[in-house]
């Protein structure tokens, strides 16, 4: 009768020790967030494009992420065909978990052929991106950031941007 007693007496105690540990939360030590955006568009001409920008972040503060972003691109049609490669630092702010503000500074290597005029370029070219947006939670620690930047870097003569103002769509994941 005692060894039955102990066995019940262990096997209570053990699952009250399981419920309380499950109903606790669990204490958050990672500070890294990941995440990016990728993109794909189809157009006249045979005009082909595909894009992917991953990121790494770290909660330097509950509200301030800084970290490291790159994309590369890839664009052909009939008339042209170019690959950019960009790299750089960024640092958001997030308030009240719906809204960011953020900056982001971009060193783009370009490679351009003109098919038509069989006509190379090979040029580099820096944007500093500054915006914000508004971000959607989609789990339990991701959003969905939907934003608008502008690049205060961007001169309508010489850039090879079209302008300096473009949307964002991306994940971020461990905010």
């Amino acid at each position: 009768m005692k060894k039955f007693i102990i066995t019940v007496m262990l096997m209570c105690s053990g699952s009250a020790f399981s419920q309380i540990s499950i109903g606790t939360p669990a204490q958050e030590n990672n500070r890294w967030t990941f995440g990016g955006g990728i993109g794909l568009g189809f157009g006249s001409n045979s005009n082909f494009y595909l894009q992917a920008s991953p990121r790494v972040g770290y909660m330097i503060t509950n509200d301030l992420e800084g970290g490291v972003v790159g994309s590369v691109s890839w664009q052909t049609s009939d008339f042209h065909r170019s690959t950019m490669f960009g790299v750089g630092p960024f640092a958001n702010y997030y308030f009240a978990r719906s809204f960011y503000i953020g900056a982001n500074l971009q060193h783009y290597f370009i490679n351009y052929k003109d098919k038509v005029y069989d006509y190379k370029v090979n040029e580099e070219e820096t944007a500093l991106y500054l915006g914000g947006g508004y971000m959607q939670r989609i789990g339990n620690n991701s959003f969905l950031q939907l934003g608008l930047m502008y690049n205060v870097l961007y001169k309508e003569r010489t850039s090879i941007f079209s302008s300096g103002l473009i949307p964002n769509i991306g994940f971020v994941v461990g905010l």
